[in-house]
């Protein structure tokens, strides 16, 4: 048997370096994401909305950690070393809503604007974050509460 390699078209790899080039012009770099995403888990754990979500669930942090390093590598850089599905992780948590993608953004947002490198850098992962939030939310509408997106108001915070 024989394992065949697929390649990455050649426009496909120089959008991705250019999209990467474009955040490190920010300052958007892995010691960057690094730190903001161990000091927004540290205030997700604090919060009084989310923390109680996120202990019941997440049972080895710097494993999350690692985990979240590399979506936010993944989305912020081109990274393309994120394995996992966090939709279905989210359809999973029966209580979650709206309200929780509010405080979630609120938080990052907070985050984002205390170590952020650069006016740029908040505009672009801002931006990224609440598209996550709003992808996410219509998601659960849409898979779980077999809602229509179309009937409800998405009300996320903006950076």
């Amino acid at each position: 048997m024989t394992t065949k390699t697929v390649q990455a078209h050649p426009h496909a790899i120089a959008a991705r370096e250019e999209r990467r080039a474009e955040a490190l012009a920010m300052g958007i770099d892995e010691p960057f994401i690094a730190e903001l995403v161990d000091r927004f888990y540290a205030s997700v754990r604090e919060d009084a909305m989310l923390g109680p979500v996120f202990d019941a669930r997440v049972d080895d942090w710097p494993k999350h950690l690692g985990q979240m390093n590399r979506f936010w590598q993944s989305i912020l850089l081109s990274a393309g070393n994120f394995t996992g599905n966090p939709m279905m992780k989210h359809l999973a948590i029966p209580t979650i809503g709206q309200e929780h993608f509010q405080q979630w953004l609120r938080l990052f947002y907070q985050t984002l604007h205390a170590i952020a490198p650069s006016p740029e850098a908040v505009a672009h992962v801002g931006a990224k974050a609440r598209m996550i939030a709003e992808s996410l939310l219509t998601g659960i509408w849409v898979h779980r509460d077999k809602g229509d997106p179309l009937a409800r108001k998405v009300e996320l915070p903006d950076v």
